[in-house]
């Protein structure tokens, strides 16, 4: 299924701090090795290719929720991770920022002549997707970010990015070869960035007459255009609202995993001895997983599985972080020997959360939740670029009763 998007992504500097890149690395990997075994190479292409799930999948990994820095951070840790092991994963990593991205077709090349794909080809998608979205779409974003995955079957996904030449907001372009049938009619997957009204879109259906004649071009609608496309607006502000989440699916979460114990679902017993905390991050790093794509609707949610660098909505608790890849790297390497019951636990906790949802009527202030995780950081070796999370003097670390 097509999925297309607009969305608003603030600028963000900076780098990742290393604490935080090797472990986005080992999540990213993880993810994507569960992906590939329950659901195949096609799928982890479509979910590559899907603005939503992209977002979502950058919060749950400690990224800023809703910033730019996600594209660039998840590729490159995904490119670190993945291309080492790319024979067994059946999956490469070409491109990246700036200058890397201008290594892309010698890397296609060097891929086709290992795996006997059309290296001519790729290199052609590869460069056309790049033309497209910096000519063809007028909408004043300049790439900067380039990024051609591609599997040993021949599919592939592209994620690039462009700069504002004014402003500074960014806007992300997704493509996936399973939807393509033309170059230059309607190719996209998605198109994340802010909504600027009326843009030039030479690959829309609509506009084939104006390929025909360019002084033409001048009349076309955009707004008609731009409405074809699901919008993800991502704001402004920093900080996480209840606006930014879905309450319920994030009240029946914390109930699940904070109110309930593994004892109570036999079928999570796998699981008994992880804490609350770690179980939180556990269940939304399986919906990432195994959720369906109108899941994805509200990135801010992800947030919450390890904070965000940035100390939004609150420190990344490296401990916690740690746990949730030892108990997802266990049950793929048992997986691997024959023993996939911690992996089909983790894909049942999801299960549970989704059915208790049904339900469920959110009764809680988001922002008190944050506190907590907040108060509580220092216990889970929180951390941000600005340095450790400190234990809250004259006051105790909360434990808040929800439900």
């Amino acid at each position: 299924m097509k999925r297309s998007g607009t969305a608003d992504l603030p600028l963000h500097y900076g780098k990742v701090p290393p604490w935080l890149y090797e472990r986005m690395s080992i999540l990213g990997l993880s993810i994507i090795e569960v992906i590939l075994a329950d659901y195949g190479k096609d799928e982890v292409l479509r979910r590559l290719a899907d603005p939503f799930w992209f977002q979502s999948f950058g919060a749950v990994m400690g990224m800023d929720w809703h910033s730019s820095g996600i594209t660039t951070s998840v590729m490159g840790a995904l490119k670190r991770s993945i291309n080492p092991n790319s024979q067994s994963l059946g999956l490469y990593i070409c491109g990246g920022k700036g200058k890397f991205s201008r290594d892309t077709p010698s890397e296609l090349l060097q891929i086709a002549d290992k795996t006997g794909l059309n290296g001519t080809e790729l290199v052609r998608a590869s460069k056309l997707s790049a033309k497209v979205d910096n000519t063809a779409i007028q909408d004043g974003y300049q790439l900067y970010l380039h990024n051609f995955i591609l599997s040993d079957n021949g599919n592939w996904s592209v994620v690039q990015q462009g700069m504002h030449e004014s402003d500074g907001t960014a806007r992300r372009y997704h493509w996936h070869s399973e939807n393509i049938k033309s170059f230059i009619e309607e190719p996209h997957t998605g198109i994340n960035g802010i909504s600027r009204g009326k843009i030039l879109n030479l690959t829309d259906s609509e506009a084939s007459e104006n390929r025909k004649g360019i002084l033409n071009i001048s009349h076309t609608d955009s707004a008609e255009i731009m409405s074809d496309f699901s919008r993800l607006i991502l704001p402004n502000h920093h900080d996480v609202q209840a606006s930014d989440v879905d309450l319920r699916r994030l009240g029946a979460l914390l109930y699940v995993t904070r109110e309930q114990q593994p004892q109570n679902f036999e079928d999570l017993l796998m699981l008994e001895g992880v804490g609350p905390r770690t179980m939180q991050s556990l269940a939304l790093v399986s919906e990432v997983i195994h959720g369906a794509p109108s899941r994805f609707k509200d990135p801010a949610r992800f947030s919450f599985a390890h904070g965000g660098k940035d100390g939004h909505p609150f420190p990344v608790p490296t401990k916690v972080y740690d746990e949730s890849i030892q108990i997802l790297r266990s049950g793929i390497e048992k997986s691997k020997l024959g023993n996939s019951d911690k992996l089909k636990t983790l894909n049942k906790l999801h299960q549970i959360v989704e059915a208790t949802e049904k339900d469920f009527t959110p009764n809680f202030d988001i922002q008190e939740v944050i506190e907590e995780e907040r108060q509580n950081s220092w216990r889970f070796g929180g951390k941000t670029v600005f340095g450790d999370a400190q234990k809250p003097s004259g006051s105790k670390s909360i434990q808040l009763s929800l439900f």
